[in-house]
């Protein structure tokens, strides 16, 4: 079968990774890819964003099934136009991707069906919201309502900094019609956690560990397929969710399909068609570990077309895999092309030795601006978790 991924980074990176591993894959394009994807498939020059020409490309290619990576083309629309065509296609229509594209949507979704989330109010008046503010105090989270490239939310220690994050959103419009509305929230204090599930509207499978609630998406009749990945915060042993995706985490992604055993085409296959139900996913027992690495000046400027060194050196290892996610190809080099350049993972027996492992292949690494984190995992290692 043939299969279209749609995106650019690790995430995507990952996914045509463990799909390639399927017998019943026989080709797989990604749209747009990047240097490491090409490796593994064809690569074609089409954007993300640009559904027409995607949908046009897996009527021509004959395309089985149609897996999209990032959030921006769900909430544009992409599966209500491949399914209209008859295409299949994994994901959410646009009345699930709401989840993600409207933060006031999964925020009034959460309070509806008593799934446990942060104290909040919303806003469309700069004079309301800051009054509020004021009332609350801070610590406070600033959250602009729409999409923002991950950059719309603000964690606020001071009342100068709400005003600042504020400003921002509703009157410096940093985030345009993203910041039509506001959310002012309650900053909520404990261990972050992050989990991802596979739906097909009736079963949910998890990937990870997971905290059961009852999305109501049936009652809303949303015919939500595909995965929900929400971010939690645990505070004093109950999970408060503050947000949810519509798609794969990244770079959660990698570390979680490194341990995945089974064809993973077919549980995504089964998701659309709604047969879920009839499938088993196992798991490795080895800890997994991803760091990214990142050009200089990331998140902000940063410089492109750096040549990538050492990555020769790393291919071959069942136990370690070097995702691409900012890369493209220069006369023949690998070179750096986005802000998150790699994700280096690894297995090990515990999270400790698949660190370490992490850490020696970084140091075969090289390029200019190269920036990583240094205490990736310590945190578990210390808790002495596995």
């Amino acid at each position: 079968m043939k299969v279209l991924v749609i995106g650019s980074g690790g995430r995507e990176h990952a996914l045509v990774w463990k799909l390639s591993q399927s017998p019943r894959v026989s080709k797989i394009f990604c749209a747009p890819g990047n240097a490491g994807i090409s490796e593994i498939a064809e690569c074609i020059d089409i954007k993300a964003e640009d559904i027409e020409s995607l949908l046009n490309f897996a009527k021509y290619e004959w395309i089985d099934l149609t897996v999209v990576g990032p959030e921006a083309p769900l909430t544009m629309g992409i599966v209500d136009a491949f399914k209209k065509e008859g295409r299949r296609i994994f994901g959410p229509e646009t009345s699930g991707a709401q989840l993600e594209g409207s933060k006031v949507f999964a925020k009034e979704f959460m309070r509806k069906y008593g799934i446990p989330t942060a104290e909040y109010k919303t806003f469309t008046s700069y004079l309301h919201a800051e009054e509020y503010i004021r009332l609350k105090g801070a610590p406070i989270v600033i959250k602009a309502e729409g999409l923002a490239a991950g950059k719309g939310v603000f964690v606020a220690e001071t009342y100068d900094e709400a005003i600042d994050a504020l400003r921002k959103i509703m009157k410096e419009r940093v985030f345009g019609d993203a910041g039509n509305k506001v959310i002012v929230e309650q900053c909520l204090k404990g261990e972050e956690a992050s989990f991802m599930v596979l739906t097909d509207g009736k079963t949910v499978i998890p990937l990870a560990t997971s905290q059961d609630h009852k999305k109501g998406l049936t009652k809303e009749r949303i015919d939500y397929r595909g995965v929900i990945y929400a971010g939690l915060m645990i505070c004093n042993g109950t999970p408060y969710v503050l947000e949810f995706n519509c798609r794969f985490g990244d770079p959660e992604t990698q570390p979680v399909l490194m341990r995945l055993n089974g064809d993973f085409f077919n549980a995504m296959k089964a998701a659309v068609d709604k047969k879920l139900k009839d499938i088993r996913l196992s798991w490795e027992d080895d800890a997994s570990v991803c760091v990214v690495i990142s050009s200089r000046g990331y998140p902000g400027t940063y410089e492109k077309d750096k040549i990538i060194k050492g990555l020769d050196t790393l291919k071959g290892k069942d136990d370690l895999f070097v995702f691409h996610a900012g890369t493209s190809i220069n006369n023949g080099e690998v070179v750096t092309s986005g802000g998150r350049v790699l994700g280096v993972t690894a297995l090990g027996n515990n999270i400790k030795e698949a660190k370490d492992k992490v850490y020696k292949a970084i140091d075969k690494i090289h390029f200019d601006g190269i920036h990583y984190r240094k205490d990736i995992a310590d945190k578990a290692i210390r808790k002495g978790e596995s």
